[in-house]
Parts: C-alpha cells; structure tokens; sequence
C-alpha cells in the first residue's frame, strides 16, 4: 500500500481471521513514527478449555471489554479491567463526587459467556475516595444490543449484594451467587469514588 509522507496513513483490514504475531515491511526504506494496530482481542478458548479450571472472563487479554458507565471524570472506564495491579490513583476507574441521588455503574462484556465463582475489588490507592459500597449484576444478553441492556427497566441478576468497601484494599469475595452462563455484567458503586481493578473470575461455558 502506498504511503502519504508526514501524515496518518489508515487502512481498513477486512480479515476476521484471529492473528498473534505481525510483520511490518516498508520499502524500500524510510521512517515511521508510530504502527498501531486496532482490533479485538481474540483469546484461543479452546486451548483454555483443555487447561481447564478459571480465569478473569472480565480481563480485556481474555477479550472483556468495558461497554459504558455512568461517569469517568478522573479515571477512563478501561482501567478497571486492565493488566496487573494498578500503578497509582490515575491507573483506575473514578468518578466524580455526586451532589444528588442515584449511584454510579459500569458495564462490562466478557470475553465469553460463563459462569462467576469469585470476584476481587480492588480499591487500592482510593482513600478518601473509594466508594462506601458496590454490588455486581449479570446477564445473559449476547445478541442484545447496548441500548437494550443500558434501560433502566432491563433485569439484571444479582451476582454480589450490596457490600461495603475500604480504602485501599483488595477485596476478595469467593462466596458468589450462581446466575448460570452470562455474557455481562454490571458494576455498582455507591455512590461515587475509586476502583483501581474488578476481577470476575470464573468458568468458561
């Protein structure tokens, strides 16, 4: 493909094929500033079958993405599924303080349908910013649109109840409800604050 000098050069790739590795020519030679490569994350779910036992369905290297959320005033919403343990406060998720009612929420789809066995909120670095609480919801809702998941009137399956946090810990919960294969989830904090990471770890189905 031909390139335009000092300038972004975009091109759609139309393959849908899952890829791991790439090779980047230029000829016949010259500089380039930056190559990014855009796309979605495709893990090998049969090889993770075979290993068996569970993995973080919400992380994005196993294909979880971070659809929407109610705010994301101090820390963009991709944060909170991001590798490894935070670097600092910036590295999560926050949101502004509120000054009427209601809570904030993110909602996440995961990398493939499965079922949650244990969660890890994580509010390290949040002090006198964390949330006081957060619970988390799923459902199954693989062909449904975002709009149809976002109304307020669409039901969501309790996963953890409402439960109080502290600042900068990581908080394990290992004692889930069961709500079967689901394909997303939402995360409730009340009322505003901080999540350096949310891990939902589980089984594949």
């Amino acid at each position: 493909m031909n390139l335009n000098g000092y300038s972004l050069n975009p091109f759609a790739i139309p393959s849908e094929q899952r890829w791991t590795h790439l090779r980047f020519k230029i000829y016949p030679d010259g500089g380039v500033a930056r190559l990014r490569v855009y796309g979605e994350v495709v893990p090998d779910w049969n090889r993770l079958k075979q290993i068996g036992g569970e993995c973080d369905l919400a992380a994005v290297e196993n294909g979880g993405m971070v659809l929407s959320c109610s705010d994301m005033f101090f820390g963009h919403r991709h944060n909170l599924i991001m590798p490894g343990r935070a670097a600092n406060m910036s590295d999560g998720w926050e949101t502004k303080r509120r000054r009427g009612p209601g809570h904030d929420w993110t909602i996440i789809k995961l990398g493939t349908a499965g079922r949650i066995r244990r969660l890890e909120v994580d509010t390290s670095y949040f002090k006198g910013n964390y949330p006081e609480s957060c619970a988390l919801e799923s459902c199954q809702a693989k062909d449904l649109p975002l709009e149809t998941i976002q109304d307020p009137e669409f039901v969501w399956k309790p996963v953890l109840a409402r439960t109080k946090l502290q600042p900068h810990k990581r908080h394990l919960f290992d004692e889930v409800m069961d709500t079967g294969s689901v394909s997303h989830v939402r995360f409730n904090i009340f009322p505003d604050g901080g999540v350096s990471r949310l891990r939902v770890y589980g089984s594949i189905e």
